[in-house]
């Protein structure tokens, strides 16, 4: 049974290899991206499979715009993958406030705004997948990524409240988090000038790894991409996949710190509770 997927972000990295792979078994792909020039050897491959549109996550109205377009050219869209993503390397004082709201607007604001636009007709149909991509960094933190963590953080919390409100309506979503992959989005992350007082500081240590090749990448881009087909094709719908043996250490390490911390706060929390409430 032929599927159709709409993708953001297809230009590269996992959006890239989810439309080739996805097209390679005769699904059908609205890709997106700020360049649709970048998927002209697949349209010369695989035709009517594949329907392209410019797309910028910030831009609302376009957003909107494209959505309606998709729909309206497939008739049904199985699936909304949200993956367009932009990051910031630089501790919290370096990062310019451009930087931020950019950071912000497409990993954030981005997201929600393809996911309300596609919320109605999904609704319409009767049936739907979401998937968020978000990172290991949705649930773990690494010096230099602070802003890049809070736009992560927050579209984890968004998608997990929508997951709730939408699954009457018989749309799943989960929340995938791949870890560290040599997909190029390492290499196009952006900086900001570098400040001496960070040296000597976690921000140093993390920024030296990187540029030594010390921060590893240990996980395989296809067979994420291959995870993720396949979670669709079960038709399971979890709340979260991680997908890396990076992604299930770090975010486990953090779950279980975070609990501790939040079971060693119990008698404060409860000393607070007014008496007619106990």
């Amino acid at each position: 049974m032929t599927t159709t997927w709409f993708i953001t972000g297809t230009s590269s990295g996992f959006g890239r290899l989810l439309t080739e792979r996805l097209l390679e078994r005769g699904d059908r792909v609205a890709a997106t991206l700020r360049r649709p020039e970048a998927l002209q050897d697949l349209r010369e491959r695989y035709g009517d499979l594949l329907w392209t549109a410019r797309l910028d996550v910030t831009d609302a109205d376009e957003v909107e715009r494209v959505v309606e377009d998709a729909f309206a050219a497939l008739g049904t869209i199985d699936v909304v993958v949200n993956n367009a993503g932009y990051g910031v390397f630089a501790s919290a004082e370096e990062a310019s406030d451009e930087q931020i709201r950019r950071v912000v607007d497409t990993n954030l604001l981005g997201s929600i705004r393809v996911v309300r636009a596609a919320l109605p007709r999904l609704r319409a149909q009767g049936h739907g997948r979401i998937l968020q991509i978000s990172t290991a960094g949705g649930q773990a933190t690494y010096p230099n990524f602070s802003y890049y963590h809070a736009s992560k953080w927050g579209i984890e919390g968004f998608s997990e409240t929508v997951a709730q409100e939408i699954a009457p309506f018989g749309i799943g979503l989960t929340i995938v988090e791949p870890g560290a992959t040599p997909t190029g989005f390492g290499s196009s992350l952006d900086t900001a000038p570098v400040m001496a007082e960070y040296d000597a500081t976690p921000a140093g240590d993390v920024r030296r790894a990187i540029a030594s090749g010390e921060f590893g990448l240990p996980n395989d881009p296809e067979r994420i991409a291959g995870a993720i087909v396949d979670l669709v094709d079960s038709g399971e719908t979890p709340l979260r996949l991680p997908l890396g043996s990076d992604t299930y250490e770090h975010v486990r390490a953090a779950l279980v710190a975070r609990l501790a911390e939040h079971e060693s706060h119990r008698e404060v929390a409860y000393s607070v509770v007014a008496p007619a409430s106990r």
